[in-house]
């Protein structure tokens, strides 16, 4: 659908809000192109230095991309950015829905809301600002996602659960029943007294080459169709889980194991969920892969599967599903609730708490618990950086997580290429902003041993591609049909938003992405000492030996920053950014960042 070059500023405040559209130069869409791109400038630009995440003036932003809306296959995305609650750092969230098409439709290319609300309210917004609105929704208070779409119907809504209500630090937003999980946007909404977002409009920019879209779509449909995707299409990502266990890549019980064999396993295939609880393929808005899967009702992909089975020391379908179902019912992440629960289980193991929870526990009670924020709950909801410092005794050192995001899948001592964008991910210990598992897992990479000649370049490399997909927004399940992404992203940009970029261009683009995300991070408070992982990888090798060095893991995060000229022990290399820099306006960005 191209642009509109311009975004609407929502202002709440009391019972009512302001709407205005605000324009975008070109200048801006050329630099930074769309989605999380376009994110960061705006988080940058509305955020105010030091603000705190759950302030009336930290802003919550939708930021859309010049393929939403089109025929093309994936690109029914929107990103979610904001000052993350959790890590006071930057965080961008993905989601795919029928919400992200109609929020286009608004005649915008991103929603920026600021401010708070005196009651728990929907706030429904117009193509015509004057009609924008807010309505009280007290009989909604406490609903999950689900509820209030249902309350809705016939609405396109993006909702949060009870937890995002009581500010739990790891709640969703959710849309279509699809999460922009990570990171506590949802919580940003509550602290705004914000359950709801609906948003109606008929506006349709024009396509700089119609034609040409619709022949690229039929093109992509039909790529998205073959071997590439057949995994995803017929399996889904629960089958990492088997394959990860074989690789001994699978973290369990907190990351104190890499597998939790073969049997187990197997029983936490697509197969043995299947034939646990059945099994239903859908797909989302605008997508011919047709990815989710969905199993006794409940949508499970790896992350899910991991974070509430294996590494809580389960090895139950049921259980897991039970699990899944009760965290999209009170709006929180997946990956944050079994990596809290995790870390608390370890730490009653050990003695340094008296809690009654253990590994292999129902997982349901306690996450109720998070999102009510009830007795140990209360506790939990703020994630596992902050229980550690609270736990204390010496127990950060096995709370996994990076600047507070706790981490995925990926075992970082038997794939080390990922321990490194784990390390280095502005977002804190993230697979989606980096995909250096990509690099880990591709024939000649020795996961087991990083070297500071090549790891690096590794990490940058899958960065600025993720980068420029999330900008796009392309669906990186895509990623393995497109033969040169920086040459078909130059084309698929200049014929929906008329944008001529050269693939050296767009790379460039890409990496000012990646750039702005630390550069935000810089000024809000970041150091070098975040860049890194917990003791427990560098400390306590796995049976086999594997561990990882820390001083080797120091010298690539340092030679990163180098690399991207941001430098460690200095303020960033002015030179280079100032030009990388030039398209934006951030005023004096060095500013305070000595």
């Amino acid at each position: 659908m191209g642009v509109f070059r311009r975004l609407l500023h929502v202002h709440l405040a009391g019972d009512r809000l302001r709407c205005e559209h605000v324009p975008i130069d070109d200048a801006i869409t050329r630099a930074l192109i769309g989605g999380v791109g376009l994110g960061a400038h705006l988080l940058w630009r509305y955020a105010p230095r030091g603000v705190d995440p759950l302030a009336p003036a930290a802003p919550l932003i939708f930021a859309l991309a010049p393929l939403l809306g089109t025929p093309l296959t994936t690109t029914a995305k929107l990103a979610v950015i904001c000052k993350s609650p959790l890590t006071g750092r930057i965080s961008d969230g993905l989601s795919s829905s029928r919400f992200a098409l109609a929020a286009k439709r608004l005649g915008v290319d991103a929603i920026v809301l600021t401010g708070a609300l005196d009651h728990l309210s929907i706030v429904h917004l117009d193509e015509d600002p004057t009609r924008a609105r807010v309505e009280p929704c007290p009989a909604l208070a406490g609903a999950s996602p689900a509820e209030v779409g249902e309350a809705l119907a016939g609405r396109r809504v993006a909702a949060i659960g009870p937890a995002g209500e009581r500010l739990v630090r790891f709640a969703t937003l959710t849309n279509d029943g699809r999460h922009a999980g990570r990171g506590g946007a949802g919580a940003l909404l509550g602290a705004k007294r914000v359950k709801a977002i609906t948003v109606h409009g008929d506006a349709t920019p024009p396509l700089a080459d119609p034609a040409a879209v619709r022949e690229r779509a039929k093109e992509l449909a039909r790529r998205s169709l073959g071997a590439a995707t057949d995994k995803y299409r017929r399996l889904g990502t629960v089958a990492n889980l088997e394959t990860f266990d074989r690789l001994r890549i699978l973290p369990a019980r907190n990351f104190q194991r890499v597998s939790i064999g073969r049997a187990k396993a197997r029983r936490l295939s697509p197969e043995g969920l299947r034939a646990e609880a059945g099994h239903v393929r859908e797909g989302c808005a605008g997508c011919t892969i047709g990815c989710d899967h969905r199993f006794g009702g409940t949508r499970l992909e790896y992350e899910s599967l991991f974070a509430l089975g294996p590494l809580c020391g389960i090895d139950e379908p049921a259980q897991v599903l039970a699990a899944a179902a009760a965290c999209d019912r009170l709006g929180v992440d997946t990956i944050s609730a079994g990596g809290t629960l995790a870390f608390a289980m370890e730490c009653a193991e050990r003695g340094l708490v008296p809690w009654p929870i253990a590994f292999g526990d129902d997982l349901v009670p306690w996450l109720e618990k998070i999102a009510a924020r009830e007795g140990i709950g209360d506790l939990l909801a703020e994630g596992s950086r902050r229980v550690a410092a609270r736990v204390g005794q010496g127990s950060e050192r096995f709370a996994c997580q990076v600047k507070g995001l706790e981490l995925p899948g990926y075992e970082p001592r038997t794939m080390q290429t990922m321990a490194l964008g784990l390390a280095v991910a502005a977002r804190g210990a993230d697979h989606n902003r980096s995909g250096a598992y990509q690099a880990d897992l591709q024939p000649g990479v020795d996961r087991f041993a990083a070297a500071l000649a090549t790891t690096p370049a590794r990490v940058i490399e899958t960065e600025d591609h993720a980068a420029l997909l999330d900008a796009l927004i392309l669906c990186k399940f895509l990623r393995g049909a497109i033969a040169d992404p920086w040459v078909e992203g130059a084309e698929l940009l200049a014929m929906t938003a008329g944008i001529a970029l050269s693939p050296d261009e767009l790379r460039e683009a890409a990496a000012r992405i990646v750039a702005l995300r630390h550069l935000y991070n810089r000024r809000e408070g970041w150091t070098i000492a975040e860049d890194t992982l917990p003791a427990r990888f560098f400390d306590e090798p796995l049976e086999d030996g594997a561990a990882l060095s820390r001083e080797l893991l120091a010298a690539m995060v340092a030679a990163y920053h180098e690399a991207r000229g941001l430098g460690v022990e200095r303020l960033p290399a002015r030179e280079r950014l100032d030009a990388l820099f030039a398209p934006l306006d951030l005023g004096p960005w060095a500013e305070g960042l000595e």
